[in-house]
């Protein structure tokens, strides 16, 4: 249950994070889900290194401040995937 509760987590992180970062970014829904589970799991573990000094993988939970932490690790991941797959026009 606590992998769908991330999907769930993943797919609403992710599409919040796709609506407030500036420019259009491909990978449709499955992309989106990817980014926000992965996006969650960076939030998660910035917070926890925050809160107690330590860095542990962590997953936040399906709440309220558990979705603003999952985005805001969203916005970090698709920030990082528009680097690495931004094309260069020379």
């Amino acid at each position: 249950m606590n992998i769908v509760a991330w999907v769930v987590l993943g797919l609403i992180a992710g599409a919040i994070a796709k609506a407030i970062y500036p420019g259009s970014q491909g990978g449709g829904i499955l992309g989106t889900i990817l980014l926000g589970i992965i996006g969650a799991f960076v939030g998660g573990s910035l917070g926890v290194f925050f809160n107690t000094g330590t860095l542990a993988l962590a997953a936040p939970t399906l709440s309220i401040p558990g979705i603003f932490v999952a985005v805001l690790g969203a916005i970090v991941a698709v920030f990082l995937w528009n680097l690495l797959t931004r094309s260069s026009a020379v």
